[in-house]
């Protein structure tokens, strides 16, 4: 009886080995059957958007260095470097006591030279005018004078020495009463003496304007309201022209300069929007938009400049900063798309991938269109809820049985 039982056992054991076994190859022969588990995609309609990233960094499209236009040493600096500043606010004073005291000389000199020309109107002139008339009686007088001598001379009442005397005082009276009257002509406003006395103001206002403008150029201001974001120089030194002393960031447009690779030039357009991120603050995005291609490329590089116009950029964006942008150069709606690792050969000339119907894995051109973030679009090729496989599987070839196992949506 015992050794019955232990037989039934061992054929209990043995029938439970064989239907597991059966069980096993059943199993196996399913799955073998039905071909390997895929992850696989849906193709699905969404929004796409193909951007250029591109780096780069802040700038003003104008810098103004200010430097000075006369030799001097530095006197005093009245604003710090990142300080903004308005138009003619000073930013410099140079040492000016020798230019104070040449305008002083210069001023003094205009005063004598109107002193002068206010002399000739007031006093030359009149005191002319008075010599010509004394000088028009006295030849009056004179050749009266000279005519009744004559007269005597020719009857014999004078001898011929006062005949002569009375010729010299006519000659000399007739010489007096012209250079009365060239004093006069020359004091009057053509005169030569009046010509010369305004010739010697106006170089004497010139003069003064000159020292005005070496004193104007002791003090350096700013020529535009802006931001300085370098100086160069400290009280003490002494400067000269030629020399960047500060570097002035004016207010006003600011742009973004970034290189592009010249593959994507073809798609970058002016007035395109982009979405750009200083390196400092990458969290916090800013708008911007393209206004100006290089029209040249850098074939050390390869690369084209790019400038973005920022419209309303934040106060934490600073001069020079390191930035990241992203252009929109295509944007589709509701379209087809499918996972970008989804697609082979993508930058062939067919593109194709692995779509699963019924149950087999089959290869199927595609034509691609615009391709964004993780995701490219699909013009023609594939439907909508179709499954592709989202990766690379080196096991799976045209045709063979796969079982798809759904992975998270396209985003």
């Amino acid at each position: 009886m015992p050794d019955f039982l232990t037989r039934l056992i061992e054929r209990r054991w043995l029938v439970a080995g064989m239907v597991l076994a059966v069980l096993a190859g059943g199993w196996g022969a399913w799955r073998w059957w039905n071909g390997p588990e895929v992850p696989v995609a849906l193709v699905e309609r969404s929004d796409v958007v193909q951007t250029v990233v591109a780096s780069g960094r802040v700038e003003s499209p104008l810098r103004v260095d200010i430097g000075s236009q006369v030799t001097g040493t530095v006197a005093a600096i009245p604003v710090a470097e990142g300080q903004s500043v308005s138009a003619g606010q000073r930013l410099i004073t140079l040492e000016h006591s020798e230019a104070s005291a040449s305008v002083e000389q210069a001023q003094a000199s205009v005063a004598q030279a109107r002193a002068r020309l206010r002399q000739i109107r007031e006093l030359a002139l009149p005191v002319a005018l008075q010599a010509s008339r004394q000088a028009e009686a006295t030849l009056t007088t004179t050749q009266r004078q000279f005519a009744r001598t004559r007269a005597l001379q020719a009857r014999g009442f004078v001898g011929q020495a006062q005949l002569d005397d009375a010729q010299r005082s006519l000659d000399v009276a007739q010489s007096q009463l012209r250079t009365a009257q060239l004093q006069v002509a020359t004091s009057r406003n053509d005169g030569s003496d009046m010509l010369l006395a305004s010739t010697a103001l106006q170089q004497a206002e010139a003069s003064l304007r000159v020292a005005q403008a070496k004193l104007g150029y002791t003090a350096i201001t700013a020529p535009t309201a802006g931001t300085l974001i370098a100086r160069n120089v400290e009280p003490g030194d002494v400067v000269q022209p030629g020399k960047v002393l500060m570097v002035l960031s004016p207010v006003g447009k600011t742009q973004l300069v970034v290189q592009i690779d010249e593959r994507n030039l073809a798609t970058v357009r002016l007035g395109q929007a982009a979405l750009a991120a200083a390196d400092a603050y990458p969290a916090r995005r800013f708008t911007a938009t393209v206004a100006y291609l290089n029209p040249s490329v850098d074939p050390q590089r390869g690369s084209v400049a790019v400038k973005l116009d920022v419209a309303a950029p934040p106060d934490w964006l600073r001069q020079d900063m390191t930035v990241s942008v992203d252009i929109d150069v295509a944007r589709r709606t509701a379209t087809l798309v499918a996972p970008t690792a989804a697609v082979r050969d993508m930058t062939g000339a067919q593109p194709w991938v692995i779509v699963v119907r019924n149950g087999r894995a089959v290869r199927q051109v595609v034509q691609t269109g615009i391709r964004g973030a993780g995701k490219v679009e699909i013009l023609a090729g594939l439907q909508a809820g179709e499954q592709v496989l989202s990766g690379l599987l080196a096991t799976v070839e045209d045709g063979d049985r796969v079982r798809p196992v759904a992975m998270a949506g396209i985003k």
